[in-house]
């Protein structure tokens, strides 16, 4: 019976999450992220952090673990074997490690649940606590963190010491003699079915997830799929088009980067190849885009797009992949951990672009 009900509502479940999972309002999102961007300039330490780095330092962020109870409700199970690797890599490299939010799922389970069932990468990201490289921001699903008053008690449970909770970062440095700035938060600020909605938190905790457990269904494709940019990540982006700063986010799930999707990216390599009349290059163009199983939709029109909006995507797609965003060498990288030959989680560089490209003025 199962079965016969993962065929019949598979398609339709992933949809409906993708329609209904958020309601980001466009004013909302441009003030809240407005007011926090200020406040951590203006009163660091309170809402978030103002790091400065230079070149020889070294940042991992990943954000949407949503870790849980390893049932049939958790979409972070299939992810951990390479989260765990790749902790296991940044830490012997010394990166220092931003998780942007959402990192545990606290609106389908308890405390001790996740505690019970993620000890060992909570083990592995104890290492960056203990040589103080572990910034920890707070998102919608754990919330938790930000406003229960045992929270800081739970933390040190967790990790052996003290973990400050933040609602963003900033990190700074000096590219070619000029400064730059990158902000840093979860990105459901605005969003109204996210941002304090607790008829969102009930429904998830007790509708969406026994429904989910049941038919086994994890709503979360692949890193790259055939969809133009979600409307929050247009939201953010066009916030993020006006400031002097970089924004980076996560939860939408949906990796971005230099403000450009996959797909957009095949749209913009396919637009120079039609210009340039060069027909090899359409062809493998459109292989690329059959064998992922883009459809032929017109082609969008881009303009005037500033390279400024990145999303580190999530650790719990269905595939067992996870994505995120390296900083280091004075450039900027999207990556993916995934299993390659032999089942060994193997990391994959997918973007690279130099911060010095992120300046204002670029």
């Amino acid at each position: 019976m199962r079965k016969l009900l993962q065929k019949l509502f598979s398609g339709f479940v992933v949809k409906m999450a993708n329609k209904y999972a958020s309601r980001p309002n466009s004013v909302r999102i441009h003030q809240a992220l407005t007011a926090l961007f200020k406040s951590i300039n203006q009163q660091p330490g309170k809402k978030g952090l103002r790091l400065d780095f230079n070149q020889n330092d070294r940042f991992i962020i990943f954000s949407d673990q949503h870790k849980g109870a390893r049932n049939y409700a958790d979409d972070f199970g299939f992810c951990e074997h390479n989260y765990l690797a790749a902790l296991t890599y940044y830490n012997q490299n010394n990166y220092h490690l931003i998780s942007l939010g959402d990192s545990e799922e606290l609106w389908k389970n308890t405390l001790e649940a996740v505690k019970k069932h993620n000890k060992k990468n909570f083990e592995l990201e104890k290492y960056f606590v203990q040589r103080n490289a572990f910034t920890k921001i707070f998102g919608n699903h754990d919330l938790y963190w930000d406003n229960d008053p045992l929270a800081g008690f739970q933390l040190e449970s967790i990790y052996g010491q003290k973990v400050k909770i933040y609602e963003g970062l900033i990190l700074q440095t000096i590219v070619n003699n000029k400064p730059l700035q990158l902000f840093l938060t979860h990105g459901h600020q605005g969003d109204m079915q996210s941002d304090g909605n607790w008829f969102s938190k009930w429904f998830v905790s007790n509708v969406w997830a026994p429904f989910q457990a049941y038919l086994r269904i994890n709503p979360n494709t692949p890193a790259f799929n055939n969809q133009l940019k979600s409307t929050h990540n247009k939201l953010m982006y066009q916030w993020a088009a006006t400031q002097d700063a970089v924004l980076i986010t996560g939860h939408t799930h949906q990796p971005v980067f230099n403000s450009l999707t996959h797909l957009e990216r095949l749209y913009i390599k396919l637009n120079e190849a039609i210009k340039q009349n060069d027909e090899v290059a359409q062809n493998k163009i459109h292989d690329q885009m059959f064998k992922e199983k883009i459809s032929g939709a017109e082609i969008p029109t881009f303009t005037a797009l500033r390279a400024n909006y990145f999303n580190s995507g999530c650790c719990c797609f269905n595939d067992g992949d996870i994505t995120g965003l390296e900083i280091a060498d004075g450039k900027i990288r999207l990556i993916k951990w995934e299993y390659k030959t032999k089942n060994q989680p193997v990391r994959i560089l997918l973007e690279e672009t130099e911060l010095s490209g992120l300046l204002p003025n670029n």
